[in-house]
């Protein structure tokens, strides 16, 4: 059996969506400044790093992080690359040959590069799913889709995507690392901090095979 780690680590320098809280780490406490033990203060907003996106981030009255199901966010999945295309609309999702009955599918793109290269400052050019592609997805069952930024929309337009993937239902993971990652056929393991009444939160997620 092999695990990958395919979440990001939180760091000061990890890069956010504009506008959303930069990270803090502090360390009031230490045991190197003579102090009985060590403690570390964390500062951020919950789309921080790898994390998912319930459906209250955009559906009012939506599922919160805390109710979703976890046979969702455990389970087979199917990593695909998508390497080399742009935004994944509907006709470039049904070029990748997507079996039909995926419920979890990652999309490594051209973005994992950027994680690769450590880069450190937001990228508004980012790879992301057009509106047509989460439509397609939908309508198509899938309950669970991933992606290697920081957004599954794109950044000019950063509630259609949402709002579709949302509104049915699909939860969308933000933030993968993929880039040492082939495409095939994985169990994903994907749990969310559990915050009440939360839109979203970070996660830690891994790939078995």
């Amino acid at each position: 059996m092999t695990i990958h780690d395919i979440s990001l680590t939180i760091t000061s320098d990890l890069p956010v969506w504009p506008g959303d809280p930069p990270v803090r780490l502090s360390q009031p406490l230490h045991l190197e400044r003579g102090d009985t033990y060590t403690l570390t203060r964390l500062d951020m907003g919950a789309h921080t790093g790898t994390h998912l996106d319930a459906p209250a981030h955009f559906i009012r009255g939506g599922a919160t992080v805390e109710s979703l199901d976890l046979e969702t966010l455990i389970g087979p999945a199917l990593v695909v690359d998508a390497r080399g295309r742009g935004h994944l609309s509907a006709e470039t999702l049904e070029a990748l040959a997507i079996p039909a009955g995926v419920q979890r599918l990652l999309l490594r793109t051209d973005n994992s590069l950027r994680w690769q290269r450590d880069e450190q400052t937001f990228a508004e050019d980012f790879i992301a799913i057009a509106p047509s592609g989460a439509a397609w997805l939908a309508a198509r069952g899938v309950k669970l889709v991933g992606i290697d930024y920081l957004s599954v929309a794109p950044f000019d337009d950063s509630a259609s995507t949402h709002q579709i993937l949302l509104g049915a239902g699909v939860v969308a993971v933000e933030g993968l690392n993929l880039s040492a990652i082939e495409p095939g056929d994985y169990q994903l393991i994907c749990l969310p901090i559990k915050i009440g009444g939360a839109d979203g939160a970070p996660c830690r997620a891994v790939l078995v095979r």
